[in-house]
């Protein structure tokens, strides 16, 4: 039975919660608490990621803060392939624009969002119908030192970018672990920044991403995947 709704009391009744979920479809779980199952995830991407939130019972809604406020913990449902392998980037937050002259890693909401997470992968190929995609073994991460040395460089060089102007140079490749790219529902939707010359102009908002080389790595350590 599934403890649908109820906010759990504390990291390991959460982590619990969650690794009684592997092995189980999404149209299982669904069904369990009467959610339809979307035909694809074309207007619906983030169904996924909601639906767990709903199974496990976080609160945290569309606040900008952890999805478990009260144990300070994100959930990020993450899809892989047959062989264990991370299928995309994985989305962190809404990378600000604007505003950031004298912004330090220690106190950014991307490190907020990220110093304690709920990893839930779920097998996800493409050719396999949302209802029969499996969940996999979650399991409850922070970033080690080293981790975190590799997000704090990443973090600062994009954030220098914007600060100098440089926000439509960022590309892919910018970023060991962490990337910067558009986020947007559609094309309309824009916000500020500043160009080199420190006049404001619109753009599409961008997103800070963790890159598939990182989440591989996650894996790898906590599930043994190699």
């Amino acid at each position: 039975m599934l403890n649908s709704g109820k906010s759990p009391k504390n990291e390991a009744e959460l982590l619990t919660r969650a690794q009684n979920l592997a092995g189980m479809s999404l149209g299982e779980i669904a069904a369990s608490i009467n959610v339809q199952v979307p035909k694809d995830l074309k207007r619906e991407k983030g169904w996924i990621g909601l639906l767990l939130e709903q199974v496990l019972g976080a609160s945290a809604g569309s606040r900008p803060e952890p999805d478990f406020p009260h144990l300070g913990i994100e959930l990020k449902s993450l899809p892989i392939n047959y062989q264990g392998k991370p299928l995309e980037t994985t989305f962190v937050c809404v990378a600000p624009l604007t505003g950031l002259v004298g912004a330090q890693w220690q106190t950014s909401h991307i490190r907020n969002k990220i110093s304690r997470v709920l990893w839930v992968p779920v097998i996800s190929e493409r050719t396999i119908p949302i209802a029969e995609r499996i969940v996999g073994t979650a399991f409850i991460w922070s970033p080690s030192q080293e981790e975190e040395h590799l997000l704090a460089l990443d973090w600062q060089e994009l954030t220098d970018m914007i600060v100098l102007g440089d926000v439509e140079n960022i590309h892919g490749k910018h970023g060991q672990v962490l990337q910067l790219r558009p986020k947007a529902a559609n094309s309309q939707a824009k916000t500020q920044a500043f160009n080199r010359h420190g006049q404001p102009f619109m753009t599409l908002p961008r997103g800070f991403y963790l890159k598939t080389s990182f989440t591989q790595g996650l894996l790898n350590k906590y599930l043994r995947i190699d």
